[in-house]
């Protein structure tokens, strides 16, 4: 039995819980951005330790960038709840 969520979306059966696991991502993905920035992402990646290493290299900016392309789900969410 297929059942439509969000935009067009159908998945098949299943519990309500995998209807909010795409929310998971962004904040999951931004923590992971904090986290890394604070520890520094030079000592996890050796190959990074140059002298003229790019500020935007590293895994911090990755994972920043992870968290924004995962938030489609959270403003679908908060356009409906502002048009509820």
């Amino acid at each position: 039995m297929m059942r439509r969520i969000g935009d067009g979306i159908e998945v098949a059966g299943g519990s309500g819980a995998a209807e909010w696991l795409c929310l998971a991502a962004a904040p999951s993905f931004a923590l992971m951005a904090l986290l890394t920035g604070f520890q520094g992402s030079g000592a996890a990646m050796p190959c990074l330790a140059m002298p003229h290493e790019s500020p935007l290299g590293g895994m911090a900016p990755m994972y920043a960038l992870m968290a924004v392309f995962h938030l489609a789900p959270w403003l679908r969410l908060a356009g409906r709840a502002r048009g509820a």
